[in-house]
């Protein structure tokens, strides 16, 4: 069980990426007052866990009820994956289109939009969160270590955005993108795995 909660841990962690809330939450929230930014940080920390925990308890219902199997979801969950990696290492443009950044400028609250929903609890890390549940079901010890494991991610990125200012000052812009490029090459590897083991099952059910 430890080996399945660590590769969770690894897999989870990549995909969220906390190390680059730092830098994201720096700008985004720059000329805000401390409080401010302590607000919008555990706001949005808390409404990313709870969109983390919805899936994990609700997610592999609703791919029932679409008539999806875990094997065509974990196929489709990590070539999802494997782009993500590829942005993260070629430095594609970021998670936000200029659309959305033009309309957090405007809104004062940007704990929903865009920190919990899409920077934290984005698609790649739900599609993790129902890959990884999605055959936990019958250990409730595992299911339970596994929600764990969101809450300290969850909780990893909180103490990035809180530690923003800090962060910044040490690593400097070439050292977050050193962090995200490493990070996305780890994320590669694992999102090749999720389509073997995809195709492995697909085949054994086949």
């Amino acid at each position: 069980m430890l080996d399945e909660l660590v590769r969770f841990f690894v897999v989870l962690f990549v995909v969220v990426d906390p190390p680059s809330m730092a830098p994201i939450f720096a700008t985004m929230t720059e000329g805000g007052s401390p409080g401010y930014r302590r607000r919008m940080a555990l706001k949005s920390s808390a409404i990313a866990l709870a969109i983390f925990v919805a899936f994990a308890l609700g997610g592999g219902w609703f791919i029932g009820v679409m008539g999806i199997t875990i094997e065509a979801f974990r196929i489709g969950g990590g070539l999802m994956l494997f782009l993500i990696a590829l942005d993260m290492v070629f430095a594609r443009e970021e998670k936000t289109t200029p659309e959305e950044k033009a309309e957090t400028r405007r809104r004062a609250d940007i704990s929903v939009f865009p920190l919990a929903f899409p920077l934290i609890s984005g698609p790649g890390a739900i599609a993790t969160v129902l890959l990884t549940f999605g055959s936990a079901r019958a250990d409730a010890l595992l299911y339970a270590g596994l929600i764990a494991v969101i809450a300290a991610v969850v909780a990893l990125a909180l103490a990035a955005m809180l530690a923003a200012p800090l962060v910044m000052r040490v690593l400097g812009v070439t050292g977050a993108n050193v962090v995200s490029r490493v990070a996305g090459v780890v994320l590669a590897a694992l999102a090749v795995q999720f389509v073997i083991d995809g195709l492995k099952g697909a085949f054994r059910l086949g």
